[in-house]
């Protein structure tokens, strides 16, 4: 009897002791329950001594980052109901979509995740899905097979935080991919034929704008070269013109110098220079009908009335 109530008393020990430790990793936090209430304090990494029997109750929440994956899985491709993660875009056709999730539960509100731990990812995948069924309802079959991949994670994270506020979990949503995003099986053939069909019009226009590039690059060299010459010319031109200015104000100051002490200068220059230009006219046949009024000293034309032709 004395060896059956020491055997008694060193199980108690024992099992006291056992309810007593927990051991807490680095990675994890513990929230502790005393009676069913929650403790402000949260015990970190090492050894925690709580009370025994059951009074004192730790839940260990690992604060890793987890990752849940969302919307269409390999099994439900071989079941002939509509599989979860088929959905339809704007313009009714189907798309099979697969996400995958990560979040993190919030250091001082692990106490929030402990409450609902059995129900955090099921609340996270039916928010993911109902945002991916938005999105995709959206845009038609060419836009979301061929944007998906790339604005549907931003798209998540951007909104997911938001859509799971009011469940209070004590999550931070971080990353969010697309690991799938294709037309059904059954008709995967015929959308890739049309992708490649419609990558081979993209390759065409996209040559066609680079050789209407290469032409407008062209022209714009011709246009600035011709530019370039006509202004030189212009500029030679004018450079011309302004000597020639320059020269008549000059013989024009010296004439009207002349003329102030000549008063007879300008009408026997003007007499010299109209017999230069028709003895011109006359060697190159132009003047015929002036030849009554040639004489030997050249061309008369002072003379008025027109004097008639000697016989």
């Amino acid at each position: 009897m004395r060896y059956l109530l020491a055997a008694a008393a060193f199980a108690a020990i024992v099992f006291t002791i056992a309810t007593s430790l927990t051991q807490v990793q680095s990675h994890q936090r513990g929230v502790v329950r005393r009676f069913g209430r929650i403790l402000d304090f949260k015990p970190e990494q090492g050894l925690y001594i709580g009370l025994p029997w059951g009074i004192d109750r730790v839940d260990l929440v690992d604060m890793r980052d987890r990752t849940i994956s969302v919307g269409f899985t390999d099994k439900a491709q071989e079941s002939d109901d509509i599989p979860p993660g088929e959905m339809l875009t704007g313009d009714h056709n189907l798309v099979v979509v697969r996400a995958s999730i990560n979040f993190r539960v919030r250091e001082a509100e692990a106490e929030k995740f402990v409450l609902q731990a059995g129900n955090v990812d099921g609340f996270v995948a039916r928010a993911a899905e109902s945002l991916l069924a938005e999105w995709i309802a959206g845009r038609t079959v060419n836009d979301v097979l061929r944007r998906g991949k790339i604005e549907l994670p931003a798209f998540l994270h951007e909104n997911l935080q938001d859509r799971l506020k009011d469940y209070d979990l004590g999550i931070d949503i971080g990353t969010a991919s697309i690991t799938e995003l294709d037309p059904p099986r059954q008709v995967k053939p015929a959308f890739e034929r049309v992708g490649t069909a419609q990558n081979e019009i993209e390759t065409k226009i996209s040559a066609a704008e680079q050789q209407a590039n290469e032409k407008r690059s062209v022209a714009a060299t011709k246009t600035y070269e011709m530019r370039r010459q006509a202004q030189a010319y212009a500029n030679v031109e004018l450079v011309k013109a302004r000597a020639d200015a320059h020269s008549f104000r000059t013989r024009l100051a010296q004439y009207q110098e002349l003329s102030r002490t000549n008063p007879d200068y300008l009408n026997t220059l003007w007499q010299e220079e109209m017999k230069a230009v028709y003895a011109k006219m006359r060697d190159e046949g132009r003047v015929e009908l002036l030849d009554n009024f040639l004489s030997e000293g050249g061309l008369n034309i002072t003379q008025f009335p027109l004097q008639p032709k000697k016989k």
